[in-house]
Parts: structure tokens; sequence; C-alpha cells
């Protein structure tokens, strides 16, 4: 009897501190809705629970603000970012199948190289990369922001670590003798295997292209070519007596819709197990 009180005594503990941390998460995005409702001049007065009646004209003085075209930076923020998750889960996937399937010269160089370089910020290699992006005159065009995310070593690492612990060699070799090529194995077989480990890293990959600035402001120069944290950026250090913190949270507001889409529909696949229609050895 002591020994159920206890557990359930721990079990209300539990259940109390998760829904206080669930609380503490969801408390700034219940902020950031609350001001989108509310003028400049009630934001600036502190914080309020309560909400206001100025969302529609906020996001109507935003949709009006000429030099912060909201829509077309949603677009390329979202084509940007899609394309980012896209070719770095499907290509850092690739580089991991030939690493791990594959045994050749200077495989284990391979590897230690592809660490050695995710270790280098971004930051140091940035000079380099405009520079290149000018001689190519790709600058100031959006495919230079997702095609380097081919070269993911990050993603690439946690690739290889979910198939050496989900990819069986059997199935890849019955594929063989069956007469199947690489590039259909790799598409029909490894890629379905590896759904679950996709979906976490494209998650990542969404949100880190969707919130990267530092790129983007280097290469973007168009109005019409800038992205979500460009815009918030020039809305927050426009001039103080045109500045409108109503319109700031709002494009923020609008800025969180698409991250939480793609949450929808990847994150049911992050604990799904991989071991359905497997081949243990």
């Amino acid at each position: 009897m002591v020994t159920t009180k206890s557990t359930f005594l721990k079990r209300n503990l539990c259940y109390i501190f998760l829904v206080a941390l669930t609380i503490a998460s969801l408390f700034p995005f219940f902020i950031l809705l609350v001001n989108s409702t509310r003028n400049h001049a009630q934001i600036q007065r502190g914080f309020s629970a309560l909400f206001g009646t100025s969302f529609f004209a906020n996001l109507s003085n935003l949709l009006k603000n000429e030099n912060t075209p909201v829509v077309r930076a949603l677009f390329n923020s979202v084509y940007v970012s899609f394309m980012s998750a896209l070719l770095t889960t499907y290509f850092s996937a690739m580089t991991a199948y030939g690493i791990y399937m594959y045994n050749f010269k200077g495989k284990a160089s391979a590897f230690k190289l592809i660490l050695a370089i995710m270790m280098i910020p971004t930051q140091v290699s940035s000079l380099g990369f405009i520079q290149l992006l000018i001689k190519i005159k790709m600058i100031d065009t959006l495919p230079a922001l997702f095609i380097p995310s081919i070269a993911a070593p990050v993603v690439f690492f946690y690739m290889y670590q979910a198939m050496t612990a989900t990819l069986s060699y059997s199935i890849v070799e019955a594929a063989r003798i069956d007469g199947c090529p690489e590039f259909r194995i790799f598409n029909t077989i490894v890629i379905p295997l590896m759904k679950p480990a996709i979906a976490v890293q494209a998650i990542f990959a969404f949100v880190s292209s969707w919130n990267n600035y530092f790129i983007p402001a280097l290469v973007i120069n168009s109005k019409l070519k800038k992205t979500i944290p460009i815009l918030i950026a020039q809305l927050r250090s426009a001039d103080y007596q045109k500045f409108d913190m109503g319109q700031v949270y709002m494009v923020i507001c609008l800025a969180i819709i698409p991250l939480v889409i793609v949450y929808m529909f990847l994150s049911r696949n992050i604990i799904r197990g991989v071991s359905v229609g497997a081949v243990k050895e």
C-alpha cells in the first residue's frame, strides 16, 4: 500500500511538472498572439494578457507597407526552406549510404574529413562563399541560399548513425541479387526505411533555413527576394517615428505558421519505428 501511494504521488508530481513545463513553453507564443492584436501604443505600455482589437488593423498596415513585401518574403522563405530541407536530407542520406554500404580505399579518411568539415563555422567560410557567388554570378539569387545545403556534414552524420542502427545489409544484398539498380535500391528501399530520421532532419533543416539571417543578409539585395528574417530585422531597425511594434508582432505571427504546418505533417514520422518489414540478421 505504501509503495502504491508513493508511486501515485511521484506520478502526479511528474504530471504537474510536465504541465508547468508545457505552459512555460507555450507562454511566449501566447504573448506573441496577444501583442499581434494590440497596436503600437498599447504594446509600449507593457505586458497584458488580454487580447486587443487591432489584429486586422496590424495585418492591413503590414500588407499595405510597400517597404515590407511580406507575402513575397513568406513565399521566398517557404521556397528556400523547402528546397534546403529536401536537398540536405536526400543528398546527406545518399552520402551516408555510400559511406556505410560500400567498402573502398580511403573510406575512413573520407568519413573523418566530413566530420572535420562539420567543425568549421559558417562565418569562417562566408567571405570565400560570397566571392564564389560573385564569380559564378549567383549573388542576389534564391538558389544561392539552398544549393549549398546539399553538403551538410551534421545531417550526414545523423543519417549515418541512423543507418548503422536500422539498415540491414541483407536487404540491400537481396535487392542486388534480384538485379535492382543501386539508385532504385536507395530510392525505394533505403529512403522508406529512413523516413523517421529524414523527417527529423527535414524539420531541423526547414527551421534552420527559415530562421537563417546571416547568409541571406549577405547574399540578397533585391527587395522582392528578401526572406522573413531580413524583413523582421528591417522592420525592427526602421526609423523610430515610423516604427510599428504591431506590424513586427504580426509578421512574426505569420512567420511561425509555416513552421507549425511542417511540424504537423512530419512529426508523426518521428516516433514511428523502422523495423516494419525489415529483415533481422
